[in-house]
C-alpha cells in the first residue's frame, strides 16, 4: 500500500462500509480498484467516487442516477455538465423529500390527535370502571 492507494480493509475503516459494499459498488461499475493478484487497491479517484456514492445514497439518489453523474466527470468541460446535472437531480430530490416531510408531518399530527382521543377514552373508561366498583 502507498499513500496513493488503500486496501479494502482500509477503505472499509475510512468510510465505515463493509467489504461486501465495496465489492457491490465494484460489480455495479461505480468503483474501479486496481487489482494486484487477489488484492484490490483503491485510488484517490475511487475514494472520491465512494464519497460521492455514499452522499448520493444518503440523499436518496438511485445507483443509476449516481452512475450517470459520476460518468459525466470525464466529459471534458471542466465538470460543468456533471455539476449542472447533479444540481438538477438534487433539486428534484429535495422537492421529493420536502413533499415526503409534509406527508410525514401530517401523519404525525393525525397520530397525535388519535392518541389524544385514545388517552381521553382510556381516562373516561377508567373513571366509569372505578365509579362502577
Amino acid at each position: 500500500m502507498t499513500d496513493e492507494t488503500l486496501t479494502i480493509r482500509q477503505m472499509c475503516t475510512a468510510f465505515d462500509v463493509t467489504p461486501r459494499t465495496l465489492r457491490f459498488y465494484e460489480s455495479k461499475e461505480l468503483l474501479f480498484p486496481l487489482r494486484v493478484g487477489q488484492k484490490r487497491l483503491f485510488t484517490r479517484r475511487d475514494r472520491a467516487r465512494l464519497k460521492l456514492i455514499l452522499r448520493g445514497k444518503r440523499f436518496g439518489f438511485s445507483l443509476e442516477e449516481i452512475r450517470q453523474l459520476l460518468d459525466l466527470y470525464d466529459k471534458g468541460d471542466q465538470q460543468f455538465t456533471q455539476i449542472s446535472r447533479a444540481y438538477d437531480v438534487a433539486r428534484e430530490r429535495l422537492a421529493d423529500m420536502e413533499r415526503q416531510r409534509e406527508e410525514l408531518d401530517a401523519a404525525i399530527d393525525d397520530l397525535r390527535e388519535q392518541m389524544t382521543w385514545g388517552a381521553r377514552m382510556i381516562e373516561s373508561l377508567r373513571t366509569t370502571k372505578n365509579a362502577a366498583e
